[in-house]
């Protein structure tokens, strides 16, 4: 089993900036992907960027390509999002999935971190 825990989630204007981290604990040897998600109330789950764990294989969302940047410390076992040119669409509440295969099943799931951005 493969633990995470998301933090550094909160409250910030429009225009600014937050960085999300995921630590990752237990089984991590069997991680193949890391990637975030977000979902605003009323709306589905969607994805946000992923990254290879061993590096590489960065995607992202159109909807964040350019403000949001994914990476990953494999020493500390933690992935970061870095997000800037925050927008009130941002609002969410924003989760870390970790995947064991190339099929991106995201195996397993953090509880969430708040990020509201306010206009």
């Amino acid at each position: 089993q493969v633990q995470l825990v998301e933090s550094g989630g909160g409250l910030v204007q429009a225009g600014g900036s937050l960085r999300l981290s995921c630590a990752a604990s237990g089984r991590t040897f069997r991680i193949y992907a890391m990637g975030w998600f977000r979902q605003a109330p009323g709306k589905d789950r969607e994805f946000v960027a992923r990254v290879r764990w061993t590096g590489g294989s960065i995607y992202y969302a159109d909807s964040v390509e350019g403000r949001f940047t994914i990476s990953r410390d494999n020493a500390k076992n933690t992935v970061y999002l870095q997000m800037n040119s925050l927008k009130p669409e941002d609002t969410a509440l924003y989760y870390c999935a970790a995947a064991e295969s190339v099929f991106l099943k995201w195996d397993y799931w953090g509880q969430g971190t708040q990020v509201t951005v306010s206009s």
